[in-house]
């Protein structure tokens, strides 16, 4: 009986061995370790040749050996060597897509969980034009990074390799977050309305301006906050006679879903919110608004259920909270959406506090204490910026980088977190001091566990990564 293989070949059993001359030199493997590469993989196609004898001619590729033998321990073992050190990101990442194992390399390259105590700066993205950096997004799954640099938008890989730069129709972008893999929202606070453009063609997909035909008021809106839900983009507008508001738009229609949040930003109390957060586990969007003067910080935190449009929580500074904190309003302020947690800045001590989002009151704030002498704050925190990321608080005091980590006790050998309280978290330093001399921070945002850092006035971006100890070595 015919069984379909007319040349009598036998086919290949995982722990076959197999000889692959790669650029000349020789290897020998299992057919079970080129397989795991996946079955689309190049290797797992070759591994399903009829079985080699000992006559049979090895299958030559045409490509580099030192690196097929780091990507061949790469498959055996999960982890990169410390051969491969020896090569770029770009080289180990353009030989891995040839043979079609990107997924394993990329496994083996993201970052370690970061940890901002032993976090360091690894690299710093400088574009080729127009290198100040004025806004940024960045993607918490695979640490992709995009970023605004005058009227351009450039894009980052997980490998932190350049995918692109494309120029809009705006002068300068001001705001910018990525809503889906190839489509990045954008606004600028000189130039109306909130646009959509594709990294992939750099192509402008589609546009949306505030109107409201009956009010000549609202004209020529600009955006200063952006933030986003799975279905929906929330844009916080603004018009030049301070009408302002907070438009949801459908994600894949582009059209505009509901106004709410409207007032006339005639006072602090009012004004349009310069941060927005969407909070998954409510389905609520958090917005704060910051002004300075002459009589110091003052401003609001308010959370609104999109589905209503109503305001479930607000609380205004100065003129809210404990009589012993009044003066001292927030400079910054943002949201752990892991914890359900609001964190905040002061502007006069420094101090920082937080709030559980759900047991929020008149005054819900807990001030964190320091016991650390060497890290009392000096000249408070009014030019300070906050960042929530993976459970942990980053905090740019002018120049300086610090992290707040949450205090694990042991008891009964057994470890668990506190209870939440004044020492709950414990602060340390993230930067060196010669860090700290590159300018003020501006922005801090987490993304597939790095953090990226831009400056004011300083050129690129800074990535932030932790270091490993688990055996494998990073690829520098």
């Amino acid at each position: 009986m015919d069984d379909g293989d007319s040349g009598g070949a036998i086919w290949v059993q995982p722990s076959d061995r197999i000889k692959l001359n790669v650029g000349g030199k020789l290897f020998e493997t299992t057919v079970s370790t080129l397989q795991s590469g996946g079955p689309d993989s190049l290797l797992a196609a070759l591994s399903n040749r009829p079985a080699q004898n000992s006559q049979s001619e090895p299958v030559f590729i045409d490509r580099d050996p030192e690196i097929f033998s780091v990507l061949l321990s790469l498959l055996r073992s999960n982890r990169l060597p410390s051969t491969a050190r020896r090569f770029t990101k770009q080289e180990l990442a353009d030989e891995a897509s040839y043979y079609g194992i990107e997924s394993q390399l990329k496994s083996a390259m993201l970052p370690c969980p970061l940890s901002g105590i032993d976090a360091s700066l690894v690299t710093t993205i400088r574009p080729a034009s127009d290198p100040i950096v004025s806004s940024f997004t960045a993607d918490d799954a695979d640490g992709s990074v995009w970023f605004s640099h005058g009227g351009q938008l450039s894009g980052y890989d997980w490998n932190l390799s350049h995918v692109g730069t494309i120029r809009t129709h705006l002068d300068y972008v001001t705001s910018i977050r990525r809503i889906r893999p190839e489509i990045a929202a954008v606004g600028s606070d000189v130039i109306a309305g909130i646009h959509f453009y594709s990294l992939a063609n750099g192509r402008r997909v589609g546009s949306t301006d505030w109107a409201d035909p009956s009010d000549p008021r609202i004209y020529k809106a600009r955006v200063t906050a952006i933030a986003d839900s799975p279905d929906s983009v929330f844009a916080a507008f603004d018009c030049y006679q301070k009408e302002n508001c907070i438009l949801e738009i459908d994600k894949w229609s582009l059209n505009v879903v509901s106004e709410f949040g409207r007032q006339s930003g005639s006072s602090s109390k009012t004004t349009v919110p310069g941060k927005l957060t969407y909070l998954p586990a409510s389905g609520v969007l958090v917005g704060s608004a910051v002004t300075s003067g002459a009589f110091g910080f003052s401003g609001y935190i308010r959370i609104w259920d999109p589905r209503s449009g109503k305001v479930v929580w607000e609380t205004n500074e100065p003129g809210s909270g404990r009589s012993s904190r009044f003066g001292d309003s927030f400079a910054d302020v943002d949201v752990d959406t892991e914890e359900s947690t609001l964190f905040k800045v002061c502007s006069k001590s420094g101090d920082l506090a937080m709030a559980d989002l759900r047991k929020l009151g008149d005054d819900p704030w807990l001030y964190l204490l320091d016991k650390n002498p060497r890290m009392k704050n000096i000249g408070g925190g009014s030019n300070s910026v906050i960042h929530c990321y993976r459970k942990q608080v980053f905090v740019g005091r002018e120049g300086e980088l610090e992290v707040w980590s949450k205090v694990v006790e042991r008891e009964e050998n057994v470890e668990r977190e506190s209870r939440v309280s004044e020492g709950s978290y414990r602060r340390n330093y993230v930067d060196k001091t010669e860090d700290k001399e590159r300018g003020t921070i501006k922005k801090i945002e987490g993304g597939g566990d790095r953090l990226f850092v831009c400056r004011e006035d300083v050129e690129g971006i800074e990535v932030w990564e932790s270091s490993c100890f688990s055996g494998s070595l990073s690829v520098s």
